[in-house]
C-alpha cells in the first residue's frame, strides 16, 4: 500500500472537488445527480488507486474516471423510463431576462458526446490537449479534429440561435 500516492489522491480531490462537481453538473444538470457522480468517482478512485501507473498523471487520471461516471450516468437516464405524473423530477429555474451564457450551454448539450467532453474538458478546466487525448482515450488528432469541429459547430449553432 502506497499511502503517500493514497494522501496525494485524496488531497487532490479535497482541494479540486468544486471543479469536480461543475464539470459532473455539467453534464446531468441536476445538483443531486452531480453530487453522486463525484461520488462514485472519488470511491472509484480511492479503491483503485493502486492501479495508477503514472504517479505524475493523478490530474488525468482522475477526470477519466469523473468523466466515464458521467457518461455512465446520461446512459443509465436514458434507459429509465420517466414517471408519468412528474413526480421526483427536477423543475429547472430560469431567471427572468436573457442570459447568453444558457445560450452556450444550451448549443453545447447539443452536441455529440465525445465533443462536449472534449470541449468541457479544454475550457472549462483547462486540460491540455494531450490530457484531454488520455482522459478520452483518442488519439491526439482525433481530439483537435473533433474540438475544432465542435467549436465550428457551437458557433454557427448560437450564430443561428441569434436570427
Amino acid at each position: 500500500m502506497n499511502e503517500d500516492l493514497y494522501n496525494r489522491i485524496v488531497d487532490y480531490i479535497v482541494s479540486n472537488q468544486e471543479k469536480f462537481y461543475r464539470l459532473a453538473y455539467s453534464y446531468v444538470h441536476n445538483q443531486e445527480d452531480a453530487m453522486d457522480i463525484v461520488q462514485n468517482a472519488v470511491c472509484k478512485a480511492l479503491d483503485h488507486y493502486e492501479a495508477i501507473r503514472n504517479e505524475n498523471a493523478v490530474r488525468t487520471w482522475f477526470y477519466r474516471i469523473l468523466v466515464n461516471e458521467s457518461l455512465l450516468l446520461i446512459r443509465k437516464q436514458k434507459m429509465e423510463i420517466p414517471a408519468e405524473d412528474g413526480i421526483g423530477q427536477e423543475i429547472p429555474y430560469y431567471e427572468e431576462g436573457y442570459n447568453r451564457e444558457e445560450d452556450v450551454y444550451e448549443q453545447l448539450n447539443r452536441l455529440e458526446e465525445d465533443v462536449q467532453t472534449i470541449i468541457k474538458l479544454r475550457y472549462f478546466e483547462e486540460l491540455t490537449l494531450k490530457e484531454i487525448a488520455y482522459v478520452t482515450r483518442t488519439n491526439l488528432n482525433t481530439v483537435k479534429a473533433k474540438l475544432y469541429r465542435g467549436l465550428r459547430l457551437l458557433k454557427q449553432n448560437i450564430q443561428e440561435a441569434d436570427l
